[in-house]
């Protein structure tokens, strides 16, 4: 596989979580859910894609291929509680 191609599927695999991170911060503001955060969105964003990238990982790892529809569910729910945790929803 050349170098094209790798970075092609590299994106491919990191598209998902990045666009679930966009999507969890944006809601996150234009509901409100944001109040007491001390975090920019920009710094949310980047922690959201870590998250998720290493959930996908982890399920690329586990099942041994992509795209399983547990690794997607898996990234919904820790994205989720994420930016729960980043949004101080326990207060």
């Amino acid at each position: 596989m050349g170098a094209v191609a790798s970075v092609n599927h590299l994106l491919n695999f990191a598209t998902p979580a990045f666009f679930l991170a966009v999507g969890m911060v944006l809601y996150a503001r234009v509901f409100k859910l944001n109040r007491s955060s001390s975090l920019s969105w920009k710094a949310q964003i980047a922690i959201n894609f870590i998250v998720g990238c290493a959930v996908l990982a982890a399920g690329l790892w586990w099942f041994g291929r992509d795209g399983k529809m547990a690794s997607y569910a898996a990234l919904v729910l820790s994205s989720a509680l994420c930016q729960w945790v980043l949004s101080r929803g326990w207060r």
